[in-house]
């Protein structure tokens, strides 16, 4: 495989001998994904203060095989992608498979995302019931049906055409864009206060991602990362009293308009979310793909609540059209979580 996809796919085993198949990504500078003009390697590639020259990303939305000590995520293809899991389990899936294995990260999902909009092209996918929304004679193979409205759901993992992988080529990652939302680690809201771990240590399975860990840092104006609670952290915050589906949101530095309840959620176009006057957005946030770099992000959707502990979904699903994509982002929902339309996929680095 490595010598047919010129060293950009390899299979790759755990500790149990399953193969996966992925993705070899190498490392990129902010100015390589258009963030800014820095030489700094983006986040993504720097764990536990070492840079890493390559990150394995798998090429397909993860099955699972076993259960409890013994359940492994696995890359494969043409498969009913893994859905109906919570976060926690997701992280277990992955983690399990060994040294280097862990839940992708948001660190990681945000350079495949900027590297698409840098290079032109962005990735097509099952974002409208088998089909893409914009391309309706692009199909996958159907692997599950949606019962309302009783029509394609899920498709069969890479059985899309090349335009649904992430370099538009059959060697890059696929569906990225719907099929199933994928969890990734890394990343959270709580209380509307934008938290990560530091660089892309949530690669690290050893690093604790629980609800009260210490590893979680809150972000500041000029990109340091701070204690969670420090004054004028970046935070995610409704411009009035929220209302369900409202597109008042803004990127700020203090909560005026928290929610009481989950009825509420902010939804806009990612590429529209703007930042309270007087807040300078670092780096960081568009690295991260947490604030747009410009106005064309091809109009994926970002949604929130900024009450109690969200974790991030990425990509969109089966149903989402137009607002599917590679810079979807949804902070509205607990750790949890289980749907049919929500998966995860593994990734490596040592």
């Amino acid at each position: 495989m490595q010598d047919a996809s010129l060293a950009r796919n390899t299979v790759m085993y755990d500790d149990q001998g399953n193969p996966s198949v992925m993705v070899v990504f190498p490392v990129q500078t902010l100015a390589d994904l258009g963030v800014g003009t820095s030489q700094k390697f983006h986040p993504a590639f720097t764990v536990n203060n070492s840079t890493k020259p390559i990150l394995h990303i798998s090429k397909y939305q993860n099955i699972t095989v076993g259960a409890g000590a013994t359940l492994r995520a696995l890359s494969l293809k043409r498969m009913d992608p893994g859905n109906s899991i919570n976060f926690d389990n997701a992280l277990l899936a992955c983690k399990q498979k060994g040294a280097g294995w862990h839940l992708m990260t948001n660190a990681e999902w945000s350079a495949i995302a900027l590297s698409t909009k840098k290079q032109g092209f962005m990735p097509r996918g099952n974002n409208s019931y088998g089909t893409d929304t914009s391309v309706a004679s692009e199909k996958g193979i159907a692997s599950y049906l949606d019962p309302t409205p009783a029509k394609t759901g899920r498709v069969l993992t890479g059985s899309g055409p090349i335009s649904w992988a992430h370099d538009g080529s059959p060697f890059g990652i696929y569906d990225l864009n719907g099929n199933v939302w994928e969890w990734v680690g890394g990343l959270r809201l709580n209380n509307g206060e934008i938290q990560i771990l530091v660089d892309n240590n949530a690669a690290d399975n050893t690093k604790d991602q629980s609800a009260a860990s210490a590893e979680w840092k809150a972000i500041l104006q000029d990109g340091s990362l701070v204690a969670l609670g420090t004054d004028s952290t970046l935070k995610y915050d409704y411009t009035a009293a929220p209302t369900a589906n409202s597109a008042s949101i803004e990127l700020a530095t203090s909560i005026v308009n928290a929610q009481v309840d989950d009825t509420p959620y902010g939804s806009k176009a990612f590429e529209a979310l703007t930042a309270h006057a007087g807040v300078t957005v670092p780096d960081i946030a568009k690295a991260l793909g947490l604030f747009p770099i410009d106005s064309a992000h091809g109009g994926d959707l970002f949604q929130f609540r900024n009450n109690g502990e969200r974790l991030p979904y990425r990509g969109g699903n089966w149903g989402y059209g137009s607002n599917a994509g590679v810079f979807y982002l949804i902070l509205n929902n607990p750790r949890s979580n289980v749907y049919t339309s929500l998966g995860f996929r593994s990734a490596f680095v040592l």
